[in-house]
């Protein structure tokens, strides 16, 4: 029912976004002629997106360990009491991927600080039009939809290495794309992992370490489609749900969101 629900919810969300967006070119192409009105209906798309509801990921089958995961109680709520963690995210994160190890790693006692690029918008030639939410919050996607926006603490030329224990990259396609063009994000994940402390990031994260240059002789995985990359930045690549070597950790996909957290959680408790 749940699903459904949530199915039926995102239709709802899908149609008034649709709406929204035809009456805006309604108003802007009301004086346009019948043959620009023909080009621009040739240009447009029906808003129809392949999308990854957390309910149908968790009930998914053979996921059961990951619906175990979230549902079991967590036994010991201070076990990361003390540790601090930067989430380093930008519009166009995977929302289990963030939101997932969040939730673990706060229930384990941790301090969980999200932390994004400093609002920048593209110049008004490129098209683009922001909410005025993108000054305060990052956007959340289910694969390929657009599904909720959550607020930031921090921006990424605020931060320093000495403010955390560990630094955490969630992904999603758009997400680490954004992260890994942005100057003050790559100088903080150099510094970072100069330091020594943890570094851990998932599914299509892995590109940021790349832009930062600090894969070289590592060991690491990541979601498919990127794994060519990470071995051309000079990574050993392996298709494995979760990889560490010394301060890094990668995993591929949200359903390896379980084992990557259980793995975070094991390195800081080493430390």
């Amino acid at each position: 029912m749940k699903c459904i629900h949530q199915t039926v919810l995102a239709g709802i969300v899908s149609a008034f976004t649709l709406l929204n967006a035809t009456a805006q070119v309604t108003i802007k192409t009301k004086t346009m002629t019948s043959h620009e009105l023909s080009v621009l209906n040739q240009l447009a798309s029906p808003a129809v997106v392949v999308n990854m509801p957390v309910s149908q990921l968790l009930n998914a089958p053979g996921n059961e360990a990951l619906r175990a995961f979230f549902f079991t109680p967590v036994a010991d709520t201070t076990v990361l009491k003390g540790k601090k963690i930067a989430v380093i995210a930008a519009d166009g994160f995977e929302e289990i991927e963030l939101l997932g190890p969040v939730w673990y790693f706060k229930q384990l006692g941790a301090q969980v600080d999200i932390v994004a690029p400093k609002y920048n918008p593209a110049p008004e030639r490129y098209g683009l039009m922001y909410p005025e939410m993108s000054k305060t919050h990052i956007m959340a996607i289910q694969y390929l939809q657009p599904v909720g926006w959550i607020k930031f603490d921090r921006t990424a030329d605020q931060i320093k290495v000495s403010d955390y224990d560990a630094a955490f990259i969630p992904g999603g396609a758009w997400n680490p794309d954004n992260l890994r063009n942005d100057k003050d994000v790559i100088q903080f994940i150099r510094d970072f992992n100069q330091s020594g402390k943890l570094i851990a990031a998932i599914c299509h994260a892995p590109v940021v370490l790349a832009s930062a240059d600090i894969l070289k002789g590592k060991k690491l995985t990541g979601y498919w489609n990127i794994q060519v990359d990470l071995k051309n930045a000079g990574g050993i690549v392996s298709d494995q749900p979760v990889v560490t070597d010394g301060n890094l950790i990668t995993s591929r996909h949200p359903i390896d969101v379980a084992d990557f957290s259980r793995a975070v959680e094991s390195w800081l408790i080493k430390k």
